[in-house]
């Protein structure tokens, strides 16, 4: 494990959004969803997320996420991803997605 400064933690801006859209990546080398997430002040931003085992596009719509919003934008294939949402691993290698456990206002950082 390698240990950070909290000063290095206070550079990670991880904040809730809500899923808006979600698209299936067909192009994407293992399977995943094009998200369009709403970050309230933050604006709008797009995602990638290798999330197909466990939810439906139709779950995701309208679900809040915990997202690091300030990395700089990654091609991924044909997409750009402008922020990575955050999740778990479980035994099956299934991401389970990070959210907050009541609904909170898009924008919110993560203290």
């Amino acid at each position: 494990m390698v240990k950070i400064e909290w000063e290095d933690f206070e550079k990670v801006e991880l904040c809730v959004g809500t899923i808006i859209e979600a698209h299936p990546f067909p192009e994407a080398r293992k399977p995943a969803y094009k998200l369009i997430i709403d970050f309230g002040a933050h604006g709008t931003k797009r995602s990638s997320a290798q999330i197909t085992k466990l939810y439906t596009i139709e779950q995701l719509i309208g679900k809040q996420i915990i997202a690091v919003i300030n990395f700089s934008p990654r091609q991924i294939g044909p997409f750009i991803s402008e922020c990575l949402v955050t999740g778990f691993y479980n035994s099956k290698n299934e991401v389970i997605l990070a959210v907050p456990d009541k609904a909170i206002e898009n924008g919110a950082k993560l203290l």
